[in-house]
């Protein structure tokens, strides 16, 4: 298995797979990454966008994880906790198979990072590298200020990842729970998402908060022992 590399601290989520996924209305988006995955005849080049929580990182993370299962090299840059660095961080990275960039939203207007993104994508793209952008608009809609960078990330096929409606925030809480060995009720999983914040990595969050509090006091997932726990 090749190495996959990582900024420091910076740690994929054993989770966040493809099969731990809820697709709910993005059923599109998996399945075209997949595809983009496997097929040697398609662009190299995908951007996907979404508001806060919805599952972009998740989806970038599930890229590495299921290529270094497969052997290949992959890497996984989150800009947001990266922008007081410098941007020579990015330089070898077109030697990776999969390069995944989140955030990218997180660099506009900083005019080094913008360049080193624009030089970055250009070697990526002339080593056959597949390279995965994310941020939180379509590319048209961010706010560089580099207009070759801006015009680079236009360039692929472009997909929006879809929040869940609340019910399908429910049974994604409930299959969660279910991989961790709890049951959660419709009843306690609709009094989460009344109280907690509803974005769905939030969600797991609080969820794994619960497995472990559940596991120290050996107790269920009832209202007021979560009530306790969390303090709400």
């Amino acid at each position: 298995m090749k190495t996959m590399q990582l900024p420091l601290g910076v740690h994929l989520l054993d989770d966040a797979t493809f099969v731990s996924f809820y697709e709910g209305q993005n059923g599109l988006v998996l399945a075209a990454l997949h595809e983009w995955m496997t097929s040697s005849s398609l662009d190299p080049y995908l951007y996907i966008w979404g508001e806060k929580g919805v599952g972009c990182t998740h989806l970038l993370q599930a890229v590495c994880n299921e290529a270094t299962l497969k052997g290949a090299s992959a890497c996984y840059i989150p800009l947001a906790q990266y922008t007081e660095e410098t941007p020579s961080m990015l330089e070898g990275l077109e030697n990776c198979d999969f390069i995944c960039i989140d955030d990218i939203d997180a660099i506009a207007k900083n005019a080094e990072w913008e360049e080193a993104l624009f030089h970055l994508f250009n070697r990526a793209r002339a080593a056959a590298r597949h390279l995965l952008i994310a941020g939180n608009a379509a590319p048209c809609h961010l706010n560089m200020q580099l207009p070759d960078l801006k015009s680079r990330l236009g360039w692929g096929t472009t997909f929006q990842v879809h929040a869940l409606e609340d019910e399908q925030k429910l049974t994604a809480l409930q299959l969660r729970a279910k991989a961790r060995g709890l049951v959660l009720s419709d009843e306690v999983g609709r009094f989460l998402l009344r109280r907690c914040d509803r974005d769905m990595k939030a969600l797991y969050q609080t969820l794994g908060q619960l497995d472990a509090a559940s596991l120290s006091a050996q107790r269920r997932l009832t209202i007021p022992f979560i009530k306790q726990v969390l303090s709400i």
